[in-house]
């Protein structure tokens, strides 16, 4: 049993750390989700002064407006029995699983059959830095490392700034922890050569991309392809490198599914071509890697510069000694492996000449995306040097060759506080409202480097202290990560989580087949399953987009960044809520006559009142088109920036005509009518029966893409005789089919 203990007691360590972390869930009902920021900042709670409070963290608005409301989307479409390919809800329909941070193929999906859906979301939310401790402490461990220098690095990592700040989208961070499952995976097959250790290596890939962060995976995957040809150089092993390779090409192609329908869309949306310029970090702001809130934190509404989250480096005062300790005393293929790792990702997460070039390049997901997360491979690669540095310091010690090394380090780091201390104090860098806060958030780190700093010099003096050194390091390196983490994490209460209020059966029981327009977001469109024209979302439909900005004022624009928001008082706002459906308008009554919102009170004749309660009203839009109506008269219009020029012109008919991009043989009569009636509608297929004296043009005011096949079959026979019918983009960025006389079904299916 003792034998055991001795084994484990690592172990139980992590385990003990993180459920003090965690304990707000397991003790007191609190959930890792930020509810009260919802119902303070996000209509329709927003509205209702009896959920008014404080809010801990108000810096995580995507959480509301896109993760939570995607996964509940998933896991209600998984529970009819379909697979979520297509999200109708936002965007007059856009890809889901190709959007990447929906995670739908994620294993960690399957709590949501078993627990309760907050609870399910909540376990995988917290296990997070708990799987990143445990991970790294098995690769640490298979390095060689003591178990209690495996413990101080997997204690600094599962709550370095990378992993805390975005531990709440249970995506970004999933998406790097399996990098040490990944490494111990390599270094289990270079000693034992066996199967299993190819099968976890193969797996840990996909799990690291079905995780939700494209860009994380990559950088996931270029430090796991940087370490086996490291490894096979090292051992001389061609063979080694071979199966190695072969294996991570297998893991990616598990993850082909994800990937290749996450590509696509990434081709034919606006982020392909926004590149992040400015988007890393500044050098000076590095301070911030043992002083995590030295420029303040949003938490504590003290913030005065950077971004915290896409720039938090924190790791700790004293990982970053044994790191640098490790680096300086050790000479192996790890320590150069890593050392290059911290020093290539650090140039390339601040403020470089190296990172404008790679910005420059323009390469896809790498100069989009904000480069500055690279910053997690300097702190996953500190962490091991960490417990790698930690031995060799113990080592040292008792053989009476740390004192020159320990005492140079200590003075750098004594120099350097010295040099911050006598900036914040005398030298006026900042107002001192700032630097106020900057005083007070630096006087923890200095207090644990002093505190350490004697203990240690003890302990290199007179071994009798090594002890009392060694308690100090696991308590300072807990200590801090501890007091950062919970600081920042939100642990809110259970009920406030998509609290029910009256609107929301109110807009259940008006919408119909009918899409919603107001000042609302996905945090109730794809909760709720409210088809919307808006979305929020870094992968949209990027020809969407600039159907949407067109309205403004008829002219060609190219679709914004993340965000698609039609003008509230655009020239042609009316006729694009028209066309695509638009038969509720959500009001809140005091954004009545002001300039934010659509006029929807100017207009007496277009809209109906059809709900009131003393917040808000709701509108029915007596002009808009059904979402499938059929046409018998078309123009043929090829160039982009003249079809958004003919829509939009004053005297375009856009009730009867469709603008085409190609020719086809629609035989239409001078009286032709019809009639076009959605009869079935889920996320993937969509079935309309229509009845005509003529043959037609069937339109769905759903955005049109790849994905998408139709197929049309006589009224009388429908499982038969049914023929593949080609879709046609129309009206820029929507779908059309040519259906024949007579009655007929269609079905549009997402394969």
């Amino acid at each position: 049993m003792t034998r055991l203990f001795v084994r484990l007691w690592p172990v139980l360590f992590i385990f003990l750390v993180w459920f003090i972390f965690s304990s707000p869930y397991f003790l007191k009902g609190l959930v890792p989700y930020s509810s009260t920021y919802q119902v303070n900042f996000f209509p329709p709670w927003s509205h209702y002064e009896k959920f008014w409070g404080p809010v801990k963290n108000n810096a995580m608005p995507d959480i509301h407006g896109q993760i939570y409301p995607w996964k509940k989307f998933t896991i209600e479409t998984y529970r009819h029995g379909e697979i979520p390919f297509w999200n109708p809800y936002n965007f007059s329909g856009n890809p889901h699983l190709a959007n990447y941070q929906s995670a739908v193929f994620s294993p960690f999906n399957l709590l949501f059959f078993i627990l309760p859906f907050i609870d399910a979301w909540s376990i995988i939310i917290l296990l997070q830095p708990l799987l990143a401790g445990f991970f790294t402490y098995l690769f640490a461990r298979e390095l060689g490392v003591s178990r209690l220098g495996a413990l101080i690095s997997s204690t600094a990592f599962m709550f370095c700034g990378f992993i805390v700040v975005w531990m709440a989208y249970g995506t970004l961070g999933y998406a790097i922890i399996y990098l040490p499952l990944a490494l111990f995976a390599v270094e289990r097959y270079c000693k034992d050569a066996s199967f299993k250790s190819l099968l976890l290596l193969i797996f840990t890939i996909p799990l690291s991309f079905f995780s939700g962060h494209f860009q994380i995976s990559i950088y996931f995957l270029i430090a796991l392809f940087y370490y086996v040809v490291f490894k096979a150089f090292i051992k001389r092993s061609m063979r080694l490198a071979t199966y190695l390779l072969i294996s991570i090409i297998l893991g990616i192609f598990i993850a082909a599914p994800q990937l290749l329908s996450s590509i696509i869309l990434y081709l034919n949306s606006v982020r392909s071509e926004l590149f992040q310029v400015g988007e890393t970090i500044p050098f000076h702001y590095l301070v911030t890697i043992f002083a995590p809130d030295f420029f303040g934190n949003p938490v504590t509404r003290n913030d005065w510069f950077g971004h915290y989250a896409e720039w938090s480096s924190f790791i700790g005062i004293w990982p970053l000694f044994l790191a640098i300790y490790a680096m300086i005393r050790i000479r192996s293929w790890r320590i150069f492996f890593f050392s290059t790792v911290v020093l290539g990702s650090i140039a390339l997460a601040v403020d470089s000449p190296l990172s404008v070039l790679l910005v420059s390049l323009k390469l896809p997901v790498l100069s989009t995306s904000a480069l500055s997360r690279i910053i997690v491979l300097f702190s996953f690669s500190f962490a091991v040097l960490a417990g790698l540095g930690f031995d060799k310091l113990l080592k040292d010690i008792n053989l009476n060759k740390a004192r020159k090394t320990t005492v140079f380090i200590l003075g750098s780091i004594l120099i350097f506080f010295a040099a911050t201390w006598i900036l914040v104090l005398i030298g006026k860098i900042y107002p001192d409202e700032w630097l106020i806060v900057a005083k007070r958030n630096l006087s923890l780190p200095t207090i644990l480097f002093f505190i350490g700093s004697f203990l240690l010099l003890m302990a290199v003096r007179k071994k009798t202290f090594l002890v009392f050194a060694i308690c100090y390091f696991l308590f300072a390196i807990s200590f801090d990560s501890l007091r950062f983490a919970q600081k920042w994490m939100p642990f809110d209460p259970k009920e406030l989580v998509f609290a029910q209020v009256p609107i929301i059966d109110a807009i259940k029981k008006h919408i119909d087949n009918g899409r919603i327009f107001g000042n609302i977001g996905a945090e109730l469109t794809s909760y709720y399953g409210f088809p919307s024209i808006e979305g929020y979302d870094p992968l949209y439909i990027g020809r969407y987009g600039e159907f949407i900005r067109g309205a403004n004022n008829g002219e060609f624009l190219k679709g914004e960044r993340s965000v698609v928001r039609l003008d509230r008082r655009g020239k042609y706002t009316d006729r694009v809520l028209d066309l695509l459906g638009v038969s509720l308008i959500f009001h809140p009554i005091p954004d009545t006559n002001q300039g934010w919102a659509y006029p929807v009170w100017e207009d007496k004749k277009r809209y109906k009142m059809v709900y009131e309660d003393d917040k808000f009203q709701l509108f029915k839009n007596n002009l808009s088109l059904p979402r499938a109506k059929l046409f018998y008269n078309f123009e043929v219009i090829k160039d982009n920036k003249e079809i958004i020029k003919r829509f939009y012109s004053d005297n375009f008919d856009f009730r009867n005509i469709l603008i085409l991009e190609e020719n086809i043989d629609l035989k239409a009569r001078a009286e032709a009518t019809g009639s076009a009636k959605i009869i079935s509608y889920t996320p993937n297929k969509v079935v309309i029966q229509s009845t005509t004296n003529s043959p037609a043009l069937l339109f769905l005011s759903d955005n049109y893409y790849s994905g998408w096949k139709a197929r049309v079959y006589p009224e009388e026979d429908r499982r038969i005789n049914g023929k593949d019918s080609k879709i046609y983009r129309v009206d820029y960025s929507f779908r059309a089919v040519n259906i024949p006389k007579g009655e007929s079904i269609v079905e549009f299916e997402y394969e």
